[in-house]
């Protein structure tokens, strides 16, 4: 069986941490397994959905790396799911409800008084040719229902195991409203049908719709002339670091706003694709390395707990296990290509790229130097080598230590604040050689 799997997000706004994770899984999925990953775009929602949103999307997932083989758009197949429609409607599965929403609250309110589930009583299956007419006449159109079976459908999650839903419990679903639009479940199972996809990797809030997708499989299979069930993977949502839900949080987080921040793609990847699973929390050395790792039987069962400091941390990481050669373009676009001694002289220092613009200034530009201990300092001054180069900083600190008595903190700080103007920041001993003789002693003199 050749793998293939799809991500279809709504273009109706930007793809956030949550969105990408299952894009990613997906992705890594397909990678793994020599597979076909597809790019579907859910635009079925004509209103809301734009074209501004769409290229995001795109240049998000480029942006991260993760490429697509093929590509769709919803609103471009309206023709398939009109005959699939027609078709359930032909054997009775898809059926006409003239209910409005007022209507159908106060017939919920009626059953929950009563103790019983507030699930679709079906009357509209009882509604005489007089009656729609009636309808029809006052000018209601009709949403359509599928019907469901009412039994126990069971499938082999990759993530949770043997998995059953008793669509007994559940409304029959509205798959087109009265314009006619068809809502998010037909176009999906349709789609999942007629593109060949072989597992369906989401998040675990769609396992309910589960149950009742499988019945729309297995309706729709003689139409489309016999086609084997996917295999579906549902995999814990995200929580934040309190362990409290994500879903009012990630409509900020989004990935442009992302790169915006100068987050590097690699720390994203790294830290969606580990969090709640059993690897260690750590950036990779790149995605073919994530790749290699993906498996849903390290996923646990638990949230996934998305906490931003972690993902600082990776991103720290990344940018350190960075080469110069590796950044060199991107050192010249921020005009900060110092060379390679600068890269790693900075490097173990920054969180975020456009960091390096700080070190730029205090090795080459005029900073506003620090005299915590003036003693000292001018101490310093007078013992600066007339010729400082890379091993002059120790020699340098320690004729200072020797005449002054001061060591450890009390000797480097001073130093430091003088030199850079910041209490932390890289060795000293490569920055200082950076600077240069001519700097250190403007700065030493205040």
């Amino acid at each position: 069986m050749t793998v293939k799997v799809r991500f279809a997000p709504s273009p109706t706004g930007r793809i956030h941490a949550g969105n990408v994770r299952a894009a990613l899984v997906n992705w890594l999925f397909a990678q793994k397994h020599q597979g076909i990953f597809v790019l579907r775009i859910d635009d079925t929602d004509l209103e809301r959905s734009t074209r501004e949103n769409e290229d995001l999307i795109e240049t998000d997932l480029k942006w991260l790396g993760l490429e697509w083989d093929e590509r769709y758009n919803q609103s471009k197949r309206f023709d398939i799911y009109q005959k699939c429609a027609e078709a359930l409607k032909a054997d009775g599965r898809l059926y006409a409800c003239y209910e409005t929403a007022d209507e159908l609250d106060r017939r919920r309110k009626v059953q929950l008084s009563r103790g019983l589930p507030p699930i679709y009583d079906r009357a509209a299956l009882s509604l005489t040719a007089e009656e729609i007419a009636a309808f029809e006449a006052e000018g209601r159109k009709p949403h359509w229902r599928f019907k469901l079976e009412g039994k126990r459908v069971a499938w082999e999650d990759l993530v949770r195991g043997h998995c059953e839903v008793d669509t007994t419990s559940m409304s029959d679903p509205v798959l087109i409203r009265e314009d006619g639009a068809f809502l998010y479940t037909l176009p999906s199972v349709v789609d999942d049908i007629d593109m060949k996809i072989s597992h369906v990797i989401r998040g675990e809030d769609h396992v309910a719709n589960t149950g009742t997708q499988l019945e729309i499989f297995e309706a729709l299979s003689a139409f489309f002339g016999g086609s084997p069930l996917p295999v579906f993977a549902h995999m814990p949502l995200l929580v934040g670091a309190d362990g409290e839900g994500l879903s009012k949080r990630l409509g900020s987080m989004s990935i442009s706003q992302m790169r915006d921040d100068g987050l590097e793609p690699l720390a994203i990847t790294s830290h969606l694709a580990k969090i709640g699973t059993s690897d260690a929390l750590e950036a990779a050395p790149s995605l073919l390395a994530l790749v290699e790792g993906q498996d849903f039987d390290k996923m646990g069962r638990a949230p996934a707990r998305y906490d931003f400091a972690d993902l600082m941390r990776l991103n720290a990481q990344v940018l350190q296990g960075l080469s110069y050669a590796d950044v060199k373009t991107r050192l010249e676009d921020f005009g900060a290509d110092l060379g390679e001694l600068f890269w790693d002289t900075v490097k173990p220092n920054l969180h975020r790229f456009a960091e390096v613009v700080l070190w730029v200034k205090i090795v080459e530009g005029d900073i506003e130097p620090i005299i915590s201990d003036p003693a000292l300092i001018a101490r310093a001054l007078e013992l600066l080598p007339a010729d400082y180069g890379r091993d002059s900083w120790s020699v340098w600190t320690s004729a200072i230590k020797e005449t002054t008595g001061a060591k450890g903190r009390a000797l480097f700080m001073p130093l430091r604040l003088a030199l850079t103007g910041q209490e932390h920041g890289p060795d000293m001993g490569a920055l200082s050689f950076l600077i240069g003789r001519y700097k250190i002693a403007q700065r030493l003199q205040g």
